[in-house]
This record gives C-alpha cells, sequence and structure tokens, in this order.
C-alpha cells in the first residue's frame, strides 16, 4: 500500500465567528501561535496553519465568497461545515501515491496549491473530499508534490503542539476499507483513532493535543 500518514486535521469556522476570530480563539486554547495561511485560489477557501510535532498540523480553515467555492468539494465541505456552526471538519492522510484510491473512487486527484508571500508555492493533488461530504467519518486523502518539503505547513515554525488522539463516530472498518486497508497489521502512521458508535451525524467529535498549557481536548 505504501506509507500512508495522519497529516493534518481541519477545522471550519463558523458562520459568524470568522478565520481570525477562530484561530485567536484555539491559539489562546492551546497555548500556542498560529501561522498566517493563505489563499486556496482553485478551491474558494483561505486557512491558518498551527504547526505540530511529527510533521502534522493543525489547519483552520473558511470559505470565500469566490465562484471556485460553489464549483469545488473542498469549498463545498468547508462551506457546508461552517453553516452547520463550524468545527472539525475532517482529518487527512497523506500517501506516497494516489493511483490505488484513484482507482477505487473512479475518478482522478484534483491539484491544489497555495502561495506564499515571497512567491514561493506549495503544491499538491488530493482526492476524497466528495466522500467525506458524503460521509464525514472518512478521512479525504493528499499527496505533496516533489520538491515542497521545506513548504509544508508543519514546517513554518517551530511546533508548540502535538496532536495526540482523534475521536471519530463511526467504524472502524468502515474508514480501514475506505482507505483500503485490509490487513489487520496495516495503519495509519503516527495516529490514535478512537472510534465510537455515531448517535447523530458520522464524523470528528474531538481531537486531543499535547500542548504547553497541558492536554487539551477540542
Amino acid at each position: 500500500m505504501g506509507m500512508m500518514r495522519l497529516d493534518h486535521v481541519s477545522y471550519a469556522v463558523g458562520p459568524e465567528e470568522g478565520l481570525a476570530a477562530t484561530v485567536a480563539r484555539l491559539a489562546e486554547t492551546l497555548g500556542i501561535e498560529r501561522v498566517k495561511g493563505g489563499v486556496h485560489p482553485r478551491f474558494g477557501t483561505r486557512n491558518a496553519i498551527f504547526p505540530l510535532r511529527n510533521r502534522q498540523y493543525l489547519e483552520v480553515v473558511e470559505v470565500l465568497d469566490h465562484p471556485s467555492s460553489e464549483k469545488a468539494p473542498f469549498g463545498q465541505a468547508v462551506r457546508a461545515r461552517s453553516e452547520m456552526g463550524g468545527g472539525w471538519m475532517g482529518w487527512c492522510v497523506t500517501v506516497d501515491d494516489l493511483a490505488p484510491f484513484e482507482e477505487r473512487l473512479e475518478r482522478q486527484s484534483v491539484p491544489g496549491n497555495r502561495k506564499f508571500p515571497d512567491g514561493r508555492e506549495l503544491t499538491w493533488r488530493q482526492i476524497g473530499i466528495k466522500g467525506l461530504i458524503a460521509d464525514p467519518q472518512v478521512p479525504y486523502l493528499l499527496r505533496w508534490d516533489e520538491g515542497t518539503e521545506e513548504l509544508h505547513p508543519s514546517q513554518a515554525h517551530t511546533p508548540q503542539a502535538e496532536l495526540s488522539s482523534i475521536t471519530i463516530a463511526g467504524s472502524r472498518d468502515r474508514v480501514r476499507g475506505w482507505l483500503g486497508l485490509d490487513d489487520p497489521e496495516e495503519t495509519v502512521g503516527d495516529l490514535n483513532v478512537v472510534f465510537e458508535s455515531p448517535s447523530g451525524t458520522p464524523g470528528i467529535l474531538e481531537v486531543t493535543f499535547e500542548t504547553p498549557k497541558g492536554t487539551i481536548t477540542l
């Protein structure tokens, strides 16, 4: 199957709060600094980043009033989560080869990009957002393009916290099937996922971090 590991978790801003206020609230709660992200022109969204240890990060994402956010599944996913009040939108697993997923989902991955103020550009391909919209317990999948290693959002400054676990309302078997993990020995690296039977909508219930303020669950 190749390498598969948790890359980041995405938190959508609420309809009233907006990006700056959401980011300030999370920074205060976790006791860590954020990094300015930027606009995803293909998706009609923008983000802010909290770099975490283990080459992971927390992304806070907001939909923009932009035509691409109506068309792109990622923009649609952020809008839907924001309109529900904001909160955990999804988790993202990075893989070294998207081809098996493109084959299984019978569609191509889509390119994503974000420009840095200094003109450098972070580029990647992703797939699975439509799956996440239909069933918010499943992660989406991403492959960072070659040569972007130092632009990975986790590298934006020295991480002050790490992600220790994700609690998901859903089914371990469903998620493993989605990821193509047929062998019980295969796991997603660096990730402790706890599954609970959903009483309502499936999806991320909470994420726990080790921070300068101790163990914090959002």
